[in-house]
């Protein structure tokens, strides 16, 4: 792979702990993907392409922590609901018209729009896993997809999401220099029985790896499993092995203090996302319990779930409604502050992502995924200081330019990788057939 040069941004550095901080008139040298130094600019002679960065700020690329990207396919079809009707009423009804094509139309659309938001990594969770991979391996984008399944679907439905796994593991090794990983994929404790969540333990340590699963999503959720079967959800993932295996938890709005022994035992295998758009959309009662989780050394990561409830793939949103929503829960306005905001939507979705050693920052030995960022547009200016413009001022579309593992994937706010009108096209052709609610059934029913 040739060398790269990015010239004379601005670079956010993301500490581990403390302020970050912007360092002017940089230059970022990339080789074989890696990033090999960052030095003022001209210091260094480029080697290979030089991206002319000048007037624009270089962040780590963004990470989205948890979503199920072939749902932009049902953007804006499912408003105005509750918890219960969204997956009773339009969602699980919905997901009966899954194919591998329509999913595979999703996940480019989805690819795209992270692409263009200067989104370099995902975290997923869905069906037809594998066609999610092949979207990925097109666009250029990074992603740990983890195949979905109920215990609804038997035995031969939960082996079939493990091959799925070992499938795309082994794609991604290989034709994807390990941009593409996988992870394995219950869908949350209240549809997977603990059998299954045990077996999926049992599969993770033997083979290397991690779950990524839907628990203690709303606190009525805790009381409904408390009630059922004696235990939090937290409990059922501890008693089943799933912690012990290692595990990305997906929301943990209903983790309750009860949990802390064992969530801190676990620690440094666990991690959890929070996407607090849809909180506060389907009026859950509750956000993800950051200052707790982090008390105990478990990391955070910003996501956005589907778009199915989202509407967007925009960590960019999401991690401004992050800082939002947690001084709101604490009531603290001084928690949250815009330096551990950044720090959530990259370092701690790094560690989502099974990857804090790789992504997550812009430093010498990291991957070169990095986001170009424009600065000054009116809803910016004047800039006092540009990390809480990054929190609370940029949208999606002050994306410029975008690298993944040193790749230029989106240039001048154009996808260089793959044709976005063709796209555009294909996902407005199928997406009727997506949301037809004329069939009798649903892929399952929501009764936490």
């Amino acid at each position: 792979m040739a060398g790269l040069v990015v010239r004379g941004c601005s670079v956010l550095v993301v500490p581990e702990a403390g302020e970050c901080r912007v360092e002017e008139a940089r230059d970022i040298h990339v080789e074989d993907g890696a990033i090999t130094a960052i030095t003022p600019t001209g210091e260094l002679p480029a080697e290979g392409e030089v991206v002319d960065a000048n007037g624009l700020i270089a962040v780590p690329g963004l990470i989205n922590s948890h979503t199920h990207s072939p749902m932009v396919m049902m953007r804006g079809a499912a408003e105005d609901v509750s918890i219960g009707d969204w997956f009773n009423q339009k969602i699980w009804p919905m997901e009966v018209n899954l194919t591998p094509e329509r999913v595979r139309v999703g996940a480019r659309l989805a690819c795209a729009e992270m692409l263009l938001a200067g989104v370099t990594t995902f975290v997923d969770h869905y069906f037809h896993a594998d066609q999610i991979a092949e979207a990925a391996f097109e666009t250029g984008i990074r992603a740990d997809l983890a195949p979905t399944f109920f215990s609804s679907t038997g035995t031969e439905g939960r082996e079939a999401a493990y091959d799925t796994a070992r499938e795309i593991r082994e794609v991604g090794e290989s034709a994807a220099q390990g941009r593409i990983t996988a992870s394995l994929g219950p869908h949350a404790t209240y549809t997977v029985s603990d059998e299954d969540l045990a077996r999926t333990a049992e599969v993770a340590r033997a083979e290397g790896f991690r779950i990524h699963l839907h628990a203690a999503e709303t606190e009525d959720q805790t009381g409904a499993s408390r009630e059922k079967r004696g235990l939090t959800p937290i409990q059922v993932l501890a008693r089943t092995g799933v912690l012990e295996a290692g595990t990305l938890i997906a929301h943990g709005c209903g983790i309750v203090d009860t949990d802390r022994t064992l969530l801190r035992k676990f620690a440094d295998r666990t991690a959890v996302a929070a996407c607090p758009k849809v909180y506060l959309k389907l009026a859950m009662g509750s956000t993800t319990p950051i200052r707790f989780l982090q008390s105990l050394g478990i990391p955070v990561g910003v996501g956005t779930d589907g778009a199915a409830v989202h509407n967007t793939l925009d960590v960019w949103e999401s991690l401004r409604l992050v800082a939002l929503t947690q001084k709101q829960r604490e009531q603290d306005a001084e928690w949250m502050t815009i330096s551990d905001t950044l720090r959530l939507a990259t370092r701690g979705g790094a560690a989502a992502a099974g990857r804090a050693d790789s992504i997550g920052a812009l430093e010498v030995g990291r991957r070169a995924d990095i986001a170009l960022v424009d600065l000054s547009g009116p809803h910016c200016q004047p800039l006092h200081d540009p990390r809480a413009a990054l929190v609370y001022s940029v949208r999606a579309s002050d994306v410029v330019t975008v690298l993944v593992d040193g790749q230029v994937v989106v240039r001048d706010r154009r996808l260089t990788t793959i044709d976005l009108d063709e796209i555009l096209n294909d996902a407005r052709d199928l997406a009727h057939t997506l949301v037809d609610l004329s069939r009798d059934g649903a892929v399952q029913h929501y009764a936490p």
